[in-house]
Protein backbone atom coordinates (compact mmCIF):
# COMPACT_ATOMS: atom_id res chain seq x y z
CA UNK A 1 0.00 0.00 0.00
CA UNK A 2 2.83 2.42 0.86
CA UNK A 3 4.60 1.69 -2.46
CA UNK A 4 1.42 2.43 -4.42
CA UNK A 5 1.00 5.76 -2.63
CA UNK A 6 4.63 6.58 -3.36
CA UNK A 7 4.19 5.80 -7.04
CA UNK A 8 1.08 7.96 -7.22
CA UNK A 9 2.98 10.77 -5.52
CA UNK A 10 5.81 10.52 -8.05
CA UNK A 11 3.30 10.50 -10.92
CA UNK A 12 1.57 13.62 -9.64
CA UNK A 13 4.78 15.49 -8.90
CA UNK A 14 6.61 14.68 -12.18
CA UNK A 15 4.43 13.32 -14.98
CA UNK A 16 1.45 15.67 -14.63
CA UNK A 17 3.55 18.88 -14.60
CA UNK A 18 5.50 17.65 -17.65
CA UNK A 19 2.29 16.88 -19.52
CA UNK A 20 0.89 20.29 -18.59
CA UNK A 21 4.06 21.98 -19.89
CA UNK A 22 3.80 20.09 -23.17
CA UNK A 23 0.17 21.12 -23.65
CA UNK A 24 1.02 24.74 -22.79
CA UNK A 25 3.93 24.72 -25.25
CA UNK A 26 1.68 23.43 -28.03
CA UNK A 27 -0.92 26.12 -27.32
CA UNK A 28 1.70 28.88 -27.24
CA UNK A 29 3.15 27.63 -30.53
CA UNK A 30 -0.21 27.53 -32.28
CA UNK A 31 -1.27 30.94 -31.01
CA UNK A 32 2.08 32.45 -31.96
CA UNK A 33 1.97 30.81 -35.37
CA UNK A 34 -1.52 32.17 -35.99
CA UNK A 35 -0.74 35.77 -35.10
CA UNK A 36 2.74 35.84 -36.62
CA UNK A 37 2.06 33.95 -39.84
CA UNK A 38 1.79 36.25 -42.87
CA UNK A 39 -1.87 36.94 -43.72
CA UNK A 40 -1.05 39.61 -46.31
CA UNK A 41 2.16 39.84 -48.32
CA UNK A 42 3.32 42.67 -50.57
CA UNK A 43 3.25 41.93 -54.30
CA UNK A 44 5.22 44.73 -56.00
CA UNK A 45 3.87 44.13 -59.51
CA UNK A 46 0.27 44.47 -58.30
CA UNK A 47 1.28 47.35 -55.98
CA UNK A 48 -0.84 46.00 -53.11
CA UNK A 49 -0.75 43.41 -50.33
CA UNK A 50 -2.53 40.16 -51.14
CA UNK A 51 -4.00 37.65 -48.66
CA UNK A 52 -1.73 34.65 -49.08
CA UNK A 53 -4.08 32.20 -47.38
CA UNK A 54 -6.11 32.02 -50.61
CA UNK A 55 -4.93 30.37 -53.80
CA UNK A 56 -7.15 31.96 -56.47
CA UNK A 57 -7.04 35.72 -57.06
CA UNK A 58 -9.09 37.80 -59.46
CA UNK A 59 -10.32 41.23 -60.48
CA UNK A 60 -13.53 43.02 -61.41
CA UNK A 61 -13.76 45.73 -64.06
CA UNK A 62 -16.15 48.11 -65.78
CA UNK A 63 -15.96 51.03 -68.20
CA UNK A 64 -13.87 52.89 -65.61
CA UNK A 65 -10.89 50.70 -66.52
CA UNK A 66 -11.25 51.91 -70.13
CA UNK A 67 -9.72 49.76 -72.90
CA UNK A 68 -8.18 46.59 -71.43
CA UNK A 69 -5.44 44.47 -73.00
CA UNK A 70 -6.71 41.08 -71.85
CA UNK A 71 -3.70 39.23 -73.29
CA UNK A 72 -1.45 41.27 -70.98
CA UNK A 73 -3.80 40.62 -68.05
CA UNK A 74 -3.64 36.88 -68.67
CA UNK A 75 0.16 36.89 -68.98
CA UNK A 76 0.82 38.84 -65.77
CA UNK A 77 2.05 37.10 -62.64
CA UNK A 78 3.97 37.99 -59.50
CA UNK A 79 5.44 35.40 -57.10
CA UNK A 80 3.28 32.62 -58.59
CA UNK A 81 0.09 34.73 -58.31
CA UNK A 82 -1.83 35.36 -61.53
CA UNK A 83 -5.28 36.61 -62.44
CA UNK A 84 -7.51 33.57 -61.99
CA UNK A 85 -10.90 35.16 -62.79
CA UNK A 86 -12.49 38.43 -63.86
CA UNK A 87 -15.95 39.83 -63.17
CA UNK A 88 -17.13 42.33 -65.81
CA UNK A 89 -19.91 44.88 -65.38
CA UNK A 90 -22.68 44.18 -67.88
CA UNK A 91 -25.78 46.19 -67.02
CA UNK A 92 -27.29 48.70 -64.62
CA UNK A 93 -30.88 49.43 -63.77
CA UNK A 94 -33.69 49.07 -66.30
CA UNK A 95 -31.93 49.54 -69.61
CA UNK A 96 -28.36 50.65 -69.19
CA UNK A 97 -25.49 48.57 -70.63
CA UNK A 98 -21.93 49.28 -69.49
CA UNK A 99 -20.01 51.00 -72.27
CA UNK A 100 -17.11 48.59 -72.00
CA UNK A 101 -19.04 45.35 -71.53
CA UNK A 102 -19.26 43.93 -75.03
CA UNK A 103 -15.61 44.67 -75.79
CA UNK A 104 -14.44 43.30 -72.42
CA UNK A 105 -16.67 40.23 -72.63
CA UNK A 106 -15.46 39.34 -76.13
CA UNK A 107 -11.76 39.93 -75.49
CA UNK A 108 -11.73 38.24 -72.07
CA UNK A 109 -13.44 35.28 -73.72
CA UNK A 110 -10.44 34.84 -76.03
CA UNK A 111 -8.19 34.20 -73.00
CA UNK A 112 -8.22 31.37 -70.49
CA UNK A 113 -9.34 33.67 -67.68
CA UNK A 114 -12.79 32.58 -66.39
CA UNK A 115 -15.14 35.53 -66.86
CA UNK A 116 -18.34 36.56 -65.09
CA UNK A 117 -20.92 39.30 -65.70
CA UNK A 118 -22.59 41.44 -63.06
CA UNK A 119 -25.62 43.72 -62.90
CA UNK A 120 -25.62 46.90 -60.80
CA UNK A 121 -29.01 46.89 -59.08
CA UNK A 122 -31.17 49.99 -58.62
CA UNK A 123 -33.21 49.10 -55.53
CA UNK A 124 -36.05 51.53 -56.30
CA UNK A 125 -36.76 49.90 -59.68
CA UNK A 126 -38.44 46.65 -60.75
CA UNK A 127 -36.30 43.59 -60.18
CA UNK A 128 -37.98 41.75 -63.06
CA UNK A 129 -37.33 44.56 -65.54
CA UNK A 130 -33.70 44.73 -64.45
CA UNK A 131 -33.36 40.98 -64.91
CA UNK A 132 -34.69 41.35 -68.46
CA UNK A 133 -32.01 43.96 -69.15
CA UNK A 134 -29.30 41.53 -68.04
CA UNK A 135 -30.75 38.56 -69.95
CA UNK A 136 -30.97 40.58 -73.17
CA UNK A 137 -27.32 41.59 -72.81
CA UNK A 138 -25.42 38.58 -71.43
CA UNK A 139 -24.94 35.24 -73.13
CA UNK A 140 -23.23 32.81 -70.76
CA UNK A 141 -21.23 29.83 -71.99
CA UNK A 142 -19.83 26.75 -70.22
CA UNK A 143 -16.78 27.78 -68.21
CA UNK A 144 -18.15 31.22 -67.38
CA UNK A 145 -18.93 32.20 -63.79
CA UNK A 146 -22.54 32.55 -62.58
CA UNK A 147 -24.37 35.89 -62.99
CA UNK A 148 -23.88 38.42 -60.19
CA UNK A 149 -26.39 40.77 -58.56
CA UNK A 150 -24.44 43.83 -57.36
CA UNK A 151 -26.74 45.29 -54.71
CA UNK A 152 -25.24 47.92 -52.43
CA UNK A 153 -27.48 51.02 -52.40
CA UNK A 154 -31.03 51.44 -51.07
CA UNK A 155 -32.06 54.37 -53.33
CA UNK A 156 -34.71 55.31 -50.76
CA UNK A 157 -36.46 51.93 -50.91
CA UNK A 158 -37.61 50.07 -47.82
CA UNK A 159 -35.94 46.86 -46.70
CA UNK A 160 -39.07 44.90 -47.61
CA UNK A 161 -39.19 46.31 -51.14
CA UNK A 162 -35.46 45.82 -51.67
CA UNK A 163 -35.73 42.19 -50.64
CA UNK A 164 -38.70 41.50 -52.91
CA UNK A 165 -37.15 43.20 -55.95
CA UNK A 166 -33.83 41.44 -55.40
CA UNK A 167 -35.69 38.13 -55.06
CA UNK A 168 -37.50 38.81 -58.36
CA UNK A 169 -34.17 39.44 -60.12
CA UNK A 170 -32.49 36.37 -58.66
CA UNK A 171 -35.35 34.03 -59.48
CA UNK A 172 -35.67 35.21 -63.08
CA UNK A 173 -31.93 34.95 -63.64
CA UNK A 174 -31.72 31.48 -62.11
CA UNK A 175 -34.64 30.26 -64.21
CA UNK A 176 -33.10 31.61 -67.43
CA UNK A 177 -29.47 30.55 -66.97
CA UNK A 178 -30.14 27.37 -64.96
CA UNK A 179 -27.53 28.36 -62.36
CA UNK A 180 -27.82 30.03 -58.95
CA UNK A 181 -26.68 33.69 -59.12
CA UNK A 182 -24.12 35.25 -56.78
CA UNK A 183 -24.96 38.24 -54.58
CA UNK A 184 -22.33 41.00 -54.30
CA UNK A 185 -22.62 43.55 -51.52
CA UNK A 186 -20.76 45.19 -48.65
CA UNK A 187 -21.10 44.14 -45.03
CA UNK A 188 -23.14 47.15 -43.88
CA UNK A 189 -25.73 46.77 -46.65
CA UNK A 190 -25.93 43.03 -46.11
CA UNK A 191 -26.55 43.40 -42.38
CA UNK A 192 -29.09 46.22 -42.83
CA UNK A 193 -31.12 44.83 -45.73
CA UNK A 194 -30.28 41.24 -46.67
CA UNK A 195 -29.26 39.29 -43.58
CA UNK A 196 -31.05 35.94 -43.13
CA UNK A 197 -33.11 36.50 -46.31
CA UNK A 198 -30.73 35.17 -48.99
CA UNK A 199 -28.62 32.62 -47.15
CA UNK A 200 -28.91 30.02 -49.91
CA UNK A 201 -27.22 32.29 -52.48
CA UNK A 202 -23.42 32.41 -52.86
CA UNK A 203 -22.05 35.64 -51.39
CA UNK A 204 -19.37 37.93 -52.80
CA UNK A 205 -18.58 40.40 -50.03
CA UNK A 206 -16.69 43.70 -50.18
CA UNK A 207 -14.72 44.53 -47.06
CA UNK A 208 -11.48 46.53 -47.21
CA UNK A 209 -8.66 47.11 -44.73
CA UNK A 210 -9.11 43.88 -42.79
CA UNK A 211 -6.72 40.97 -42.43
CA UNK A 212 -7.28 37.27 -43.06
CA UNK A 213 -10.99 37.39 -43.97
CA UNK A 214 -14.05 39.69 -44.04
CA UNK A 215 -15.90 40.10 -40.76
CA UNK A 216 -19.24 38.58 -41.63
CA UNK A 217 -21.14 35.82 -39.87
CA UNK A 218 -22.02 33.67 -42.84
CA UNK A 219 -20.28 31.63 -45.52
CA UNK A 220 -18.88 33.61 -48.44
CA UNK A 221 -17.47 32.60 -51.82
CA UNK A 222 -15.63 35.72 -53.04
CA UNK A 223 -14.04 38.56 -51.07
CA UNK A 224 -13.25 41.95 -52.59
CA UNK A 225 -10.42 43.10 -50.35
CA UNK A 226 -8.77 46.00 -52.20
CA UNK A 227 -9.74 48.66 -54.74
CA UNK A 228 -6.26 50.00 -55.54
CA UNK A 229 -4.54 47.15 -57.36
CA UNK A 230 -2.57 47.40 -60.57
CA UNK A 231 -2.55 44.91 -63.45
CA UNK A 232 -0.63 44.88 -66.72
CA UNK A 233 -2.89 45.84 -69.60
CA UNK A 234 -5.14 48.07 -67.45
CA UNK A 235 -4.35 51.77 -67.13
CA UNK A 236 -6.38 52.36 -63.96
CA UNK A 237 -6.82 51.06 -60.43
CA UNK A 238 -8.49 47.65 -60.24
CA UNK A 239 -10.55 45.91 -57.54
CA UNK A 240 -8.90 42.72 -56.26
CA UNK A 241 -10.73 39.65 -55.00
CA UNK A 242 -10.05 36.14 -53.76
CA UNK A 243 -12.02 32.91 -54.10
CA UNK A 244 -12.72 31.06 -50.86
CA UNK A 245 -11.76 27.55 -51.92
CA UNK A 246 -9.42 25.43 -54.00
CA UNK A 247 -9.30 24.86 -57.76
CA UNK A 248 -11.72 21.93 -57.59
CA UNK A 249 -14.32 24.05 -55.77
CA UNK A 250 -13.80 26.86 -58.27
CA UNK A 251 -14.37 24.56 -61.25
CA UNK A 252 -17.54 23.26 -59.62
CA UNK A 253 -18.86 26.84 -59.41
CA UNK A 254 -18.56 27.48 -63.17
CA UNK A 255 -21.44 27.27 -65.63
CA UNK A 256 -21.76 23.78 -67.11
Amino acid sequence: MAKRKKRKSIFKSIIIPIAALIVLAILVYRISNYFNSPKFVRYPAFEIDLPVNYAIHGIDVSRYQRTIDWVAVEAMHDQQVKIGFAFIKATEGLGRVDNGFRRNWFNAGKTKIPRGAYHFFISSKSGKAQAENFIETVNLKPGDMPPVLDIETANGASAENIQQRAKDWLQMIEKHYKVKPIIYTNIDFYENFLVEKFEDYPLWVAHYYVKDKPRINRKWVFWQHNEKGRVNGIDAFVDFNVFNGDSAAFRKLLVK
